[in-house]
């Protein structure tokens, strides 16, 4: 019990930050959008790929760093695209919340929310895989950090990898499901304009972070 909860502890302390993913996962959670099909494409990627460092695929990983350099600017490129998207949506508005018109009504609120433009599922799909799995961080989180550690429990590794595939489980359904409270601050245009726009800031400012290390030698 004691090796789960070490790996439960550092799962969430690893997952448990502002990224890419997690700021995803947080706006559709906020839209109520494909949120199931999400949190299990972060959490089953996650477990994979902790469960491949149990392995040993961080010796792997260790021995061809190249494959880390690729991920990072393929990761920087995708997040600085999707930074720009949620620059454009910011800067011409036209999001709003009716799913959360019940809500509106049980607070007596007289916010007039209009239409949420529905995302068709294999894009929330497909951005949901590269987020997760073009972030570098993840393997240096997941398959080397968190496989050089499972290796010290010794026979025990695969329960400490049990105790970080649930923290997760945990920490994306919590997300997920848990935004949608935020609904009632997001019925107007101005507050899903403020919202991508902080979304634009994060992740620019990620892919930026991603390549500064390679451009500084």
């Amino acid at each position: 019990m004691l090796t789960v909860l070490a790996g439960l502890g550092l799962g969430l302390s690893l997952i448990v930050a502002i990224g890419a993913q997690n700021v995803f996962v947080l706006r559709q959670g906020i839209r109520r959008e494909h949120v199931l099909a999400v949190v299990i494409i972060c959490a089953a990627s996650d477990a994979a790929l902790i469960a491949a460092g149990v392995a040993g695929l961080g010796f792997v990983i260790s021995a061809a760093p190249w494959l880390v350099v690729v991920a990072r600017w393929a990761g920087a490129l995708f997040l600085l695209a999707y930074g720009l998207l949620a620059a454009r949506r910011a800067w011409r508005g036209g999001e709003h919340l009716t799913v959360d018109e019940p809500d509106a009504a049980a607070s007596g609120s007289d916010a007039s929310p209009t239409t949420l433009t529905r995302t068709r599922l294999a894009p929330v799909v497909l951005t949901t895989l590269a987020l997760t799995w073009l972030n570098p961080h993840v393997y240096l989180d997941t398959v080397l950090m968190l496989g050089s550690i499972a290796a010290t429990h010794g026979e025990q590794r695969w329960l400490f990898a049990a105790g970080a595939i649930a923290a997760s489980i945990l920490w994306f359904t919590a997300l997920g499901f848990g935004a949608r409270y935020l609904g009632r601050w997001l019925r107007t245009a101005r507050s899903w304009r403020i919202l991508d726009g902080v979304i634009a800031v994060v992740m620019i400012a990620l892919a930026v972070s991603l390549v500064l290390p390679v451009l500084g030698g």
